[in-house]
């Protein structure tokens, strides 16, 4: 469903991303970790076509892509940064547009009724509160029933409850077949449904963290401080 290949994106000042390869398959949640400026929204930039590779592929729906086609973007749903949203228009306003946008005739109260969104259903979307517009945004970006999902960060803002709603979403949605690139920084969340959970560092993809250990939190900075070693003693030697 989505192919990366040796990508690699660079920014002046050598800020980027490089060398990336992995694939997210049917039916398969893939989370995305590391620490703040990693790379991570970088990548999910890439996959959706908003940046382009300096070097490298990457295939979306079994299409390259700089040549998919309208009707496979018709089938991928996303969230990266912020909602994407009309301010001065509701909430129900917006889910209707972001239907027609994508040639879905669906009933807006089902995405009103699954993220739970009654209450603010006839309020500006611009004076929501933030937890209130991700969920929003996570409606938008789910409502039509997209084969592949990227979201980058999409439990920020949200409460508890609506963090336990998100899950159950993505694994529902997983189950059917869709496959799921989520990117977190919440380590914890992300392991307890993601079938693979790739380690980012310094732009580079580092590994797979294995998620059955009892201190998942140590793990992942033990790795991340052993990368930095790695680097800095590779960086001496040139």
């Amino acid at each position: 469903m989505l192919q990366f290949e040796k990508v690699t994106r660079t920014f002046r000042g050598g800020a980027g991303v490089s060398d990336l390869t992995f694939q997210v398959g049917l039916g398969e949640i893939v989370a995305l970790i590391g620490l703040n400026g990693a790379g991570k929204t970088t990548l999910m930039r890439l996959a959706l076509g908003m940046l382009r590779p300096h070097r490298g592929t990457i295939r979306l729906l079994d299409h390259g892509l700089d040549v998919a086609p309208a009707a496979a973007w018709a089938h991928v749903g996303a969230l990266v940064e912020v909602p994407l949203a009309y301010p001065e228009l509701t909430v129900r306003q917006n889910l209707h547009i972001a239907r027609l946008l994508r040639g879905d005739p669906g009933q807006v109260e089902d995405s009103v009724e699954a993220w739970r969104l009654e209450p603010v259903t006839d309020r500006q979307f611009r004076r929501l509160s933030l937890g209130n517009r991700q969920r929003v945004g996570l409606a938008v970006a789910l409502q039509h029933d997209p084969r592949l999902i990227v979201l980058d960060e999409p439990s920020n803002a949200l409460d508890p409850a609506s963090v336990i709603l998100l899950r159950e979403q993505l694994t529902r949605r997983a189950q059917e077949g869709a496959a799921v690139l989520v990117s977190s920084h919440h380590l914890d969340e992300v392991s307890r449904i993601a079938d693979r959970v790739l380690l980012m560092n310094a732009g580079r993809l580092i590994g797979q963290l294995d998620t059955t250990g009892a201190d998942l939190e140590r793990a992942f900075f033990e790795r991340i401080r052993r990368d930095d070693e790695h680097r800095e003693a590779a960086e001496e030697t040139r």
